[in-house]
């Protein structure tokens, strides 16, 4: 019997939703929980015996991650049910969907670093869509340094004693709507001895230059970063919805260079790239291209060299053919105390303040260097925390930042809680001194934390829900207790491999 287009395009969703489904390991209750639906739904979608839905799709495609594929699927199958021509509308992104409060989406990103006699050169060239409904002014970009990826504690100690400026950056912007070039001003967000993120402004000063909703721009922006800064590893981090991503890397062919890459998932494992480098000799130079559709947002893609000759403590080995890098192996490498070590089972000290004032100071800008270096090696969807213990220091203070990644960091000093709401709940926590499981952990729905300022003073901070879980969890460190001090007993470990809410925020 033959089939129509409409049941061709309807069975290619369900083969669509089965396959991510299964890959992501979970049955079709599962599944239709996490949706939100009737168990017997997904059944009956997969079964052929119930169509599609808009909203269906939706909910499919975000719980799934399946980088639009399902979306694209129902797109297919609903302009044949509704009689509509082929192919996407200017207005939309081809082939993905779009989370509600989406704003600006990447259409194209291409990014350039090019080894100079003196460091290297960084361009950076979005093609842009504000998919959102009000006008963008301003645009956040990162730059992270890292001198000895291999060495973290000597990078720290590099990076304190020579800290990145703004000055040596050398930053300039421009963008480009199609009627011509404008420059762009910037202003500094965070400035760290070895990050920075800065705000791109939509503004000069001949005016401002908003970009609307369904407004399309290109802009492009550059920096310089000496050798003594830049160690030997270029990394690209998805933030934002992105159709086309690629990576250039332009070095000199005297030095013999080796380039290898990987790709770290959602779940932290870390592997190769899926697609392979491309070698291009050009002139006493050696290009290597590498580039990839549809990139799941908060995927990292890190490219990595070696020059022949090169001494061996200040570039990376490269890794053995199909290696997996162990979640808790990434943290160790990046100088965070692992469980077992006794520094995380013992009080910290608290801060006699003001007089400790400035080494107060000294253990909060460490950990506000690492909360940045850590930015660049895990999405932090639920917001996170890092205590001094974890980073060997034995001193009472902590930063807890929310799930909003502009938000800046609480700082805690000798935190204490004073009083916890009777009403608790349940949620899986993960923490970055035992990255490779997450737990199930009851915790109070709020606390009352009592902590000290600058001044000596104290105060007390009341906070709810995903800030008083990690804030908690974060006290702990300080009492020396980690989160599996507070699971019932017998609630297994989940493994972070079979973990599958990464990405997700907590749910109240």
């Amino acid at each position: 019997m033959t089939t129509s287009p409409i049941e061709r395009a309807a069975d290619s969703f369900a083969t669509e939703l089965a396959r991510h489904r299964t890959g992501r390991g979970l049955s079709k209750k599962q599944l239709a929980t996490l949706m939100g639906f009737d168990p017997s739904y997904v059944s009956h979608v997969e079964g052929r015996r119930h169509r599609p839905t808009e909203d269906f799709a939706r909910r499919a495609e975000a719980v799934l991650e399946a980088s639009g594929a399902i979306w694209q699927r129902f797109r297919e199958y609903d302009e044949l049910r509704h009689g509509r021509a082929g192919g996407p509308h200017r207005d939309q992104v081809p082939g993905q969907w779009l989370p509600p409060g989406t704003g600006l989406v990447v259409e194209r990103e291409m990014a350039t670093l090019t080894h100079t006699g003196d460091g290297y050169h960084c361009a950076i060239r979005r093609e842009l869509y504000n998919a959102g409904t009000e006008p963008v002014t301003r645009y956040l970009v990162r730059v992270a340094v890292d001198r000895y990826p291999n060495d973290p504690g000597r990078s720290n100690r590099h990076h304190r004693e020579h800290p990145l400026t703004f000055a040596e950056l050398q930053l300039s912007a421009h963008r480009d709507d199609g009627s011509g070039r404008e420059s762009m001003h910037w202003r500094a967000k965070h400035d760290r001895d070895a990050f920075k993120e800065i705000w791109l402004l939509f503004e000069n000063d001949e005016g401002r230059f908003p970009l609307y909703p369904g407004d399309r721009v290109t802009i492009e922006y550059a920096y310089r970063v000496g050798q003594d800064k830049w160690g030997p590893w270029f990394q690209r981090a998805v933030r934002l919805p992105t159709r086309h991503l690629a990576v250039r890397l332009d070095l000199p062919a005297d030095l013999d260079p080796k380039v290898w890459g990987a790709e770290t998932s959602l779940s932290a494992e870390e592997g190769p790239l899926r697609t392979p480098i491309q070698r291009h000799p050009a002139d006493r130079r050696v290009i290597f291209d590498w580039s990839t559709d549809d990139p799941p947002l908060n995927a990292r893609y890190r490219m990595q060299w070696r020059f022949r000759g090169a001494a061996p403590d200040t570039e990376p080995e490269a890794p053995p053919t199909g290696a997996r890098v162990r979640a808790s192996d990434r943290m160790r490498a990046v100088g965070i105390v692992q469980r077992g070590d006794d520094a995380l089972r013992q009080p910290a000290r608290p801060f006699h303040l003001p007089a400790e004032e400035p080494q107060a100071r000294q253990v909060v800008d460490r950990l506000a260097g690492m909360l940045a270096r850590l930015d660049e090696l895990h999405p932090f969807s639920k917001g996170v925390g890092l205590a001094a213990p974890q980073l060997g220091l034995d001193r009472a203070a902590a930063l807890v930042r929310p799930a909003d990644r502009a938000a800046d960091p609480v700082v805690l000093l000798n935190p204490r809680i004073v009083d916890a709401a009777g009403e608790t709940d349940e949620q899986y926590e993960g923490c970055l001194s035992f990255f490779d499981h997450r737990g199930l952990v009851p915790r109070p729905l709020r606390i009352d934390v009592e902590h000290a300022l600058w001044d000596g003073s104290r105060v007390i901070t009341s906070f709810e829900y995903a800030m008083a879980r990690l804030v908690a969890h974060e006290i702990d460190h300080l009492e020396g207790l980690l989160y599996v001090d507070r699971m019932a007993p017998g609630v297994p470990l989940v493994p972070v491999e079979e973990y599958r809410e990464t990405g997700n925020p907590w749910r109240y």
